[in-house]
């Protein structure tokens, strides 16, 4: 016999944000679920560890994990409704905000980037390329600006890595593309079709042990961080429409409290467990990759989950800014903070 709140129940929890769920459970009385994430690297690790640790089947949830093959496109996909909920940069459901499809941040991932990492051609930085100022200064053999890659235009790499040029005065002197996951991501860059690619921690790793990427500049570095941003930032979120929450509120209680009882988990286990439990998700580059970047992610994670105004304030100078063509929003009118409420007194830190 299944015991846990009643859809009504559960409203009465939602309503009044925060009252403890009866027996800890958040069930969904529909239990089928989309969970999209962008690429298969370890800063979606939440969503891998809620499905493999079994939290979304705990809260009476049915649900099948997409790989949507880049922050936009996962973003398309929940404004289609063709997904419950997605992980990504929080621009993306401020994005579908400022046009017309309200969305939500459900809950923040991370307290600074992990995925602004620059990492260019080996034998570019051979030739002695080897800063950002150096990179703009250099010209292809056709003559064209450097060519930059990132997963998706607009997407979290774009964002922020184009934060760091615009405030540096470069961003004008490189091209920018879109090269979708993992594979097609490294396979550009070890041809040389592109010149710098920004990613993450694990295809860092890779691209140098294989001999053909080097480290230009580390976007994630802590001093770096505190120099350009200035703190604490939530960068990457857990993100749904407002159409879905309205739709079935119990079922989001449900996504959001095997989300933060999977954070939980990451943070009281060690990168070799984390990939261990997460390896089926993130199989494009090498075991000590993904666990050198599951040791990355366990300094970053924000294991209280929570949004506060210094944060989002401190934000806004990189996601209301011309190249995103964000239009400034009120974080009340972007955050919904009362179901991680719930789920933090349900499985209290």
């Amino acid at each position: 016999m299944r015991t846990g709140v009643t859809r009504r129940s559960a409203l009465t929890v939602i309503a009044g944000a925060g009252a403890s769920m009866s027996a800890g459970r958040a069930w969904a009385d529909n239990p089928s679920g989309r969970v999209i994430y962008p690429v298969a690297i370890p800063v979606y690790q939440s969503q891998f560890v809620a499905d493999r640790a079994g939290f979304f089947k705990d809260a009476g949830l049915d649900c099948k994990l997409i790989q949507g093959g880049s922050g936009v496109k996962t973003r398309e996909i929940i404004a289609s409704s063709q997904g419950d909920i997605g992980i990504g940069d929080i621009t993306h459901p401020m994005q579908l905000s400022n046009h017309g499809r309200a969305a939500r941040v459900l809950m923040p991932v991370d307290t600074r980037s992990n995925a602004a990492i620059f990492i260019i051609r080996k034998d570019l930085f051979d030739q002695g390329i080897t800063t950002l100022e150096a990179l703009a200064k250099w010209k292809r053999p056709d003559g064209r600006k450097p060519i930059v890659s990132v997963s998706s235009l607009g997407g979290t790499n774009h964002v922020w890595a184009s934060y760091y040029m615009e405030v540096m005065g470069l961003d004008d002197k490189v091209t920018w593309i879109g090269t979708g996951n993992v594979d097609t991501m490294m396979g550009t860059l070890k041809t040389k079709q592109v010149d710098v690619l920004i990613n993450s921690p694990s295809i860092l790793k890779d691209s140098v042990e294989q001999g053909w990427g080097a480290l230009l500049f580390d976007g994630t570095d802590e001093a770096v961080w505190a120099k350009y941003i200035g703190g604490k930032v939530p960068v990457t979120s857990h993100f749904t429409l407002q159409a879905t929450i309205d739709k079935d509120p119990p079922k989001m209680q449900a996504f959001v409290t095997a989300l933060w009882r999977a954070t939980q988990w990451i943070k009281n286990h060690s990168p070799e467990e984390i990939y261990d439990k997460i390896e089926p998700y993130v199989g494009s580059t090498s075991r000590d990759a993904n666990i050198f970047d599951c040791g990355v992610m366990k300094k970053v994670t924000d294991y209280d989950c929570v949004i506060d105004a210094a944060s989002f304030e401190r934000g806004q100078k990189v996601w209301f800014r011309e190249m995103t063509g964000i239009k400034p929003l009120a974080m009340a009118d972007v955050v919904n903070t009362t179901f991680i409420e719930a789920a933090r007194k349900a499985y209290p830190a």
